[in-house]
């Protein structure tokens, strides 16, 4: 998950084969060139982008797909987004939203938050490793699914036991001192060899 466009350039760089920009910003202007910096610095790259929330501005500058939380699915234009042709992600928080996003028929569904997270306020105690693990057999057989919240080094390599597709972090590769080598353990971890060099 990707706070701006710089650190989708970076990540892309990276060959981290799936990048979430999450641009927090009210500004309407400023999230708008951020998304159309970053369909760009994903361009000629392997990186598949999703642009958290903001499904207007995803389409209106190509974006791969976009992601929607709970909250959003009252509100989005699904039928809007599926004739742009984005890929859907969606976040779940427990069964009932699960069987509420397998509604819409999503691209992947995320699934946290696995532990404690300081990058927003859940409305949901963490789901902790069994659950995670409980509803990868639930739902592996129909859709990619992500694992995220407060995922760091230590813990990814339980996260990614349970059989989970992807793992999604923030302050794991941005708040540490040398993002470079974070984000290379990441991509050994989970079975996908990094770039020759990531800048």
């Amino acid at each position: 998950v990707a706070p701006n466009s710089e650190w989708v350039r970076r990540l892309a760089a990276a060959e981290v084969p799936v990048v979430q920009l999450r641009d927090k910003r009210t500004d309407r202007t400023l999230r708008a060139q951020s998304i159309e910096s970053s369909v760009q610095a994903v361009e000629n790259s392997s990186t598949l982008l999703f642009i958290n929330d903001d499904w207007p501005l995803a389409i209106q500058h190509r974006a791969y797909g976009v992601h929607l939380g709970q909250e959003d699915l009252e509100s989005a234009d699904l039928a809007a987004i599926h004739a742009a042709g984005l890929r859907l992600g969606i976040s779940t928080h427990g069964i009932y939203e699960m069987l509420r996003a397998h509604a819409c028929r999503p691209s992947y569904m995320a699934l946290g938050a696995i532990y404690e997270t300081a990058t927003k306020v859940m409305p949901t105690a963490p789901q902790g490793l069994r659950r995670l693990a409980h509803y990868v057999k639930l739902m592996s057989s129909h859709y990619p699914l992500v694992a995220i919240g407060g995922i760091d080094s230590s813990r990814v390599k339980d996260v990614w036991s349970t059989g989970v597709d992807s793992v999604a972090v923030l302050r794991a590769i941005v708040d540490v001192t040398d993002y470079a080598t974070a984000t290379s353990n990441f991509l050994v971890l989970t079975g996908h060899p990094p770039a020759a060099s990531v800048a």
